[in-house]
């Protein structure tokens, strides 16, 4: 059985960081999927936010670009994502997503990042 399990979301003030963590179990060999990350914002779609690839390529939305991380340890079937310098607008449910690979279409259920004053 596939899991994907987000953690470290919460609330942080304007400038602020953190680090979500999306650990996964199940699905095959981790480290040859490509993973995302995506965000959905109350009364928003959810919009695509990062991407690592199994070689460990990135990409960014451009909304996050400079600001934001994505990164892996694939010996911990693990992927992180660095927020930093963290705005209003960033606020909005995080959610880890399985791109391309064994993990293609899963999704974990989502942690909540609120970024106010």
């Amino acid at each position: 059985q596939v899991q994907l399990v987000e953690s470290g979301g919460g609330l942080v003030q304007p400038g602020g960081s953190l680090r979500l963590s999306c650990v996964v179990s199940g699905g095959g060999i981790f480290s040859i999927n490509t993973m995302a990350w995506f965000r959905q914002a109350l009364g928003k779609q959810r919009e695509w936010v990062a991407t690592i690839s199994g070689g460990g390529a990135t990409n960014y939305a451009d909304s996050v670009k400079a600001r934001f991380t994505i990164s892996r340890d694939n010996a911990k079937n693990t992927v992180y994502l660095q927020m930093n310098s963290l705005k209003p607008e960033d606020t909005a449910v995080y959610y880890c997503r399985g791109l391309a690979g064994s993990l293609s279409g899963y999704w974990g259920q989502g942690t909540q990042v609120t970024v106010s004053a």
